[in-house]
């Protein structure tokens, strides 16, 4: 498995698909966040704060994550090497799971230049001790358990499909449904009691809650069981194509 992992990272960078990736989040976040006027510009709040950057960055990482993971297993379909793969001693979880870690890994490394953000703002705050560093180091935790779900949707998605495109398309609008599409289903109040669970199982009200500072177990179950799922719906995928 770490043989893969290691190849997955390897392929990311020599396609230059891993440098793109990061390179585009972290150029538009710089824009949006210190250069364009209005909601997102972290040097326009009454606080200092990363609020508009925690906000801003699940937007960017449901079209930037399926355009990452999208190849993952389709570019595999696409061209048969699916079938060497199946060739090589180790079990089809392993290798959906050298694919997961290995875009676990880029959106890390994405995420961790962005701790500039965190220091700059500390220094521009007019009281530094009263900067809330509780509630911004939970909200990067819950920036990367999110990632990490539109990851798992990313490989779910292209394992269903030899086409880069199509999986593409399926994960965003998964990611899309997941983070904010069940919640606003939910704000319609046309289903009764099943608008909240719509609510509950969209990444909104989870993501905001460990936002607050505060990491509930329950928040922390919910992002990891989305994960298990989608791991184990790629697995279940990936089993099929072998017979």
């Amino acid at each position: 498995m770490r043989a893969l992992y290691f190849k997955e990272i390897r392929s990311f960078l020599n396609s230059i698909i891993g440098f793109i990736f990061i390179f585009i989040f972290l150029v538009a976040t710089g824009i949006f966040h210190w250069i364009v006027p209005g909601g997102t510009n972290l040097l326009e709040g009454a606080e200092a704060d990363l609020i508009p950057f925690f906000n801003l960055a699940p937007i960017m990482f449901f079209i930037l994550i399926p355009a990452l993971t999208m190849r993952s297993i389709a570019e595999e379909r696409r061209t048969g090497t699916i079938e060497l793969l199946f060739t090589r001693p180790i079990s089809d979880l392993k290798i959906i799971l050298a694919k997961y870690f290995a875009g676990i890994t880029l959106l890390i490394l994405a995420i961790i230049p962005t701790v500039v953000y965190y220091i700059s703002m500390y220094y521009l705050s007019l009281e530094p001790e009263k900067f809330d560093h509780g509630a911004t180091i939970t909200s990067y935790i819950g920036l990367i358990l999110l990632g990490s779900v539109f990851v798992a949707i990313g490989i779910f998605s292209s394992s269903l499909t030899s086409s880069q495109i199509v999986a593409f398309i399926i994960s965003m609008f998964l990611c899309w449904l997941f983070f904010d599409g069940l919640n606003r289903l939910g704000a319609f109040n046309v289903m009764g009691s099943f608008d909240n669970v719509l609510q509950y199982f969209g990444m909104v009200k989870h993501y905001d809650a460990i936002r607050k500072g505060v990491i509930d177990t329950s928040d922390i179950v919910y992002f990891l069981s989305l994960i298990l799922f989608f791991i184990l719906s790629a697995l279940t995928v990936i089993k099929t194509l072998k017979k």
